[in-house]
């Protein structure tokens, strides 16, 4: 600390001492003598202002130097003795010197001079001098680490400041714990499973499904409260929502193990959560928005949203049909009345359309025709997984199938969009017709994914149905005007329940055979319909390879293709199907390639959901049947992948 003499000052005496001979000089013109006792003065005078001018300046020196070194004292003794634990580092982080505190309090037990700090404290250092703050804890106390990095004379100095903070840490991870988190939970279809129970037993079904949810919330601090029926609302505390999670839910477990008149498996429960939530009502939101998601997807399950999407737990039982049709009939009439409003009509699928896409779409596009307006299917020729139905419908009407192009090149403004065996934009056979529509309908039976489609005019979304082509025959037959439909069209939606129901016996529901029925009265040949799903002596001997190099891993049956064929999208979903014969086997899996994506196509009976597990690598499907596609995977990894979902499920 250096202080000098204002300039203004110095610039004042300066002119007072000229202002002085300039007027002794002046004088010299009258009088030497009277010069002489002009200019004496002056210059003893300023000889003398000058003297203490510089002796002044000299002291002040010597004050500043004496205060700077008291101050400097006092600066140690304040450091040395402050409340804050602190410790000064070389850029190699050996501690060169500590406070009182810091000693004491800290590091009581342990020479801390010439060791370096991380050897004591979880952190990163070099992360701490750039981001220049973190928290860490050590002997159960929680500091606040602010460092300071002083440069000087090439050499660097760090300074840490310890800011115990414990008191305060302690209230937030108290605040954490005690967020709220809203639960709404509903028994799947309470009507549908109970109305061939007696009185007595709906009686006992309510009580026992209220004492489980009682037992579920007497380990917690929250409130439960009935809403109808079968719904129920609960909020309950952040620490116990995480204890509910680590369990993955055994509620639905136990739900699933209420046993009436020697009947188990009856009750399911649906349960959506809103975690995370910056406030109630968000967080009801949040919770409808999850349960929507387990509906969805078929009910027996739990659904956590968040911020940042979904979680899901559960979805092993199988879903309970509806009985009633009233849905179907409704959903009919909105549609022809969309339909009607339109110019024409384009129907299309999923990418690589199977036989459920190809028979819904072209038997929705034939019925459609039978109202009196144009409607074509849409679906890449080359790339499909149905070549023999859709030549035979070409056959005898060529131009009810178009290419993806020629759809995108006469797609009016008036045009009406239909997607089957589909809610994902991602995997349709052309976004572009999807995005140049202003109207969509979408009809599909598919599990609710996250990224579904959401600004459909119609979304009718039916999980507990066994294919698309089943949701297409109940709509159809409430068409107006329509009394028969061609015979291709019924075999195709035929071939489609076929396809998904494997010839009648995964998710098949009254229903199901209701709409199968319906297509056999109108002339579909289940003969016909089966030639469909012939291959090629050398497809079954590709298939019967596949097969024979499966290995049984966690009661799944796991097979890897190593012929690059394009048929293998065929054989591949075939040849799962066969491993499911195997005993002991409750999912299949097999991995094989198209160019550089690494697909895996997923079966099972219903034990084990495939569905949640090919989600976990990034794909989906149903319960039963589900796949994946990974870009740029190799065999080796995708297997790795497959296994720890299998066994993190």
């Amino acid at each position: 600390m250096r202080r000098k003499f204002p300039v203004s000052f110095i610039i004042s005496i300066c002119l007072l001492i000229l202002s002085c001979v300039f007027s002794a000089v002046m004088l010299r013109e009258y009088s030497i003598q009277r010069f002489l006792l002009a200019i004496i003065p002056a210059v003893i005078c300023s000889g003398i202002l000058i003297t203490e001018l510089f002796i002044a300046h000299k002291n002040s020196l010597r004050f500043i130097a004496s205060l700077n070194e008291s101050v400097g004292v006092t600066e140690n003794e304040v450091l040395y003795y402050a409340e804050s634990p602190a410790v000064i580092m070389n850029e190699d982080f050996l501690v060169l010197w500590c406070n009182k505190e810091f000693d004491s309090q800290i590091m009581p037990d342990y020479e801390i001079f010439g060791n370096n700090i991380g050897k004591f404290f979880d952190i990163d250092l070099k992360e701490l001098m750039i981001e220049g703050v973190t928290t860490n804890e050590y002997n159960g106390r929680t500091y606040k680490i602010t460092s300071i990095v002083i440069d000087k004379n090439n050499r660097k100095m760090i300074y840490l400041n310890f800011t115990d903070i414990s008191e305060f840490a302690e209230l937030f991870s108290k605040y954490k714990r005690t967020r709220p988190s809203v639960i709404l939970l509903v028994i799947d279809n309470y009507e549908d499973v109970l109305q061939n129970f007696k009185e007595s037993e709906k009686a006992q079904v309510a009580a026992a499904i209220e004492t489980l949810l009682e037992e579920f919330m007497s380990k917690t601090t929250g409130v439960l409260r009935k809403l109808s029926q079968d719904k129920f609302i609960a909020v309950i505390e952040e620490q116990h929502l995480n204890e509910i999670i680590k369990s993955k839910f055994s509620i639905l477990d136990n739900a699933r193990n209420i046993t009436v008149s020697e009947k188990s498996s009856i009750i399911t429960l649906s349960i959506g959560v809103g975690h995370g939530a910056s406030t109630l009502e968000e967080s009801e939101s949040f919770a409808k928005q999850a349960l929507d998601m387990c509906l969805g997807r078929g009910g027996d399950q739990a659904a956590v949203k968040t911020e940042n999407g979904f979680r899901f737990f559960g979805g092993v039982a199988k879903g309970v049909e509806k009985k009633s049709r009233a849905k179907s009939r409704i959903i009919s009439n909105a549609i022809q009345e969309v339909i009607n409003s339109s110019d024409d009509v384009y129907i299309m699928g999923h990418r690589f359309a199977d036989m459920d896409a190809v028979g819904s779409g072209t038997g929705l596009a034939g019925a459609i025709r039978q109202i009196g307006v144009d409607a074509y299917f849409v679906v890449d020729m080359q790339k499909n997984l149905s070549g023999m139905l859709i030549d035979k419908i070409t056959e005898q009407y060529p131009d009810i199938i178009m290419s993806p192009e020629e759809a995108e090149f006469r797609f009016g403004e008036n045009s009406l969009l239909i997607i089957v065996d589909t809610h994902n934009a991602a995997m349709l056979e052309s976004y572009k017709l999807y995005e140049m529509a202003n109207q969509k309908i979408v009809i599909d039976h598919h599990r609710k994914s996250v990224n579904f489609i959401d600004d459909a005019v119609i979304f009718h979304h039916e999980p507990y149905a066994s294919s698309a082509s089943e949701m297409v025959t109940e709509i159809i037959q409430y068409f107006k005007n329509i009394t028969v439909i061609p015979q291709v069209f019924a075999e195709a939606l035929l071939a489609g329940i076929m396809l998904d129901t494997k010839n009648f016996v995964m998710k098949t529901g009254v229903r199901t055979f209701e709409a199968a029925a319906y297509l056999r009265k109108n002339g579909a040949d289940t003969v016909k319909v089966k030639n469909f799903f012939t291959s090629s002596i050398d497809a079954y001997k590709k298939k019967s390879a596949l097969i024979s190099s499966a290995e049984i891993i966690n009661k799944c049956a796991v097979a890897t293709a190593n012929s690059l064929s394009d048929d293998m999208r065929i054989i591949a979903p075939q040849a799962a199907d066969e491993l499911l014969s195997i005993q002991d086997v409750d999912a299949s899996f097999v991995i094989y390639k198209i160019g550089n994506v690494t697909n895996i196509s997923a079966r099972s009976l219903g034990a084990m959901n495939v569905q949640v597990i090919m989600e976990k690598l990034g794909g989906g499907g149903h319960q039963t049947m589900a796949a994946v596609q990974l870009e740029d995977t190799s065999f080796e990894l995708a297997k790795q992948m497959l296994i720890e979902a299998i066994n993190s499920d």
